[in-house]
């Protein structure tokens, strides 16, 4: 196997493919990259993600991240992330969100940024927290979403929405479906 090790990462493979390593320790709260992507709107997303073109982070109600041709790139998805992307007036930065040792993969969960977007794709992250899915940030357990929130690695969107009366007339609408499936009959 070939490895491509530039500054801090270091590119490798995994049962997924091409995937980014840590070249040194990051701690938590450490910035480890940038994404750096063009903005388009969603209108203008491919009808088919396939290859080295199909890389697109949700930043905005209808606004995606294209490929940088960069590093950030090959950052795989984990249901139980080593990092996670916080949203800055610097700009779209991931960083580590536990201790990140030496050749340990980085990841972070896709599903963080992910908001009223039909797409979803099966998850293979094989960590013994997955969740065999990955889609809307809203279909994550609310524990998760209340952790991913404390760790403060949730886009502004997505918390103003959570914030919104909407938001709370789907999740009372969740707990009153969930009530009634388990009433005994």
């Amino acid at each position: 196997m070939k490895v491509l090790v530039q500054n801090n990462f270091a590119l490798g493979q995994t049962h997924l493919g091409v995937a980014v390593f840590a070249a040194r320790e990051f701690a938590p709260g450490d910035v480890i990259t940038q994404f750096t992507g063009s903005s388009i709107p969603k209108s203008r997303l491919p009808k088919k993600y396939e290859g080295a073109a199909d890389r697109f982070v949700q930043i905005g109600l209808r606004r995606f991240m294209g490929p940088s041709g960069e590093v950030d790139d090959f950052i795989n998805h984990s249901c139980d992330p080593n990092a996670g992307l916080k949203f800055t007036t610097s700009g779209i930065l991931l960083v580590a969100i536990r201790t990140i040792e030496i050749g340990e993969e980085i990841a972070w969960d896709y599903s963080t940024t992910m908001f009223d977007n039909n797409w979803k794709m099966r998850c293979d992250c094989r960590t013994p927290l997955c969740r065999k899915i990955v889609g809307d940030f809203m279909l994550l357990d609310p524990k998760i979403q209340r952790r991913y929130l404390k760790l403060g690695i949730v886009p502004p969107y997505i918390q103003d929405y959570m914030k919104s009366t909407e938001y709370k007339v789907y999740t009372d609408g969740i707990q009153q479906l969930i009530s009634h499936g388990s009433k005994k009959k």
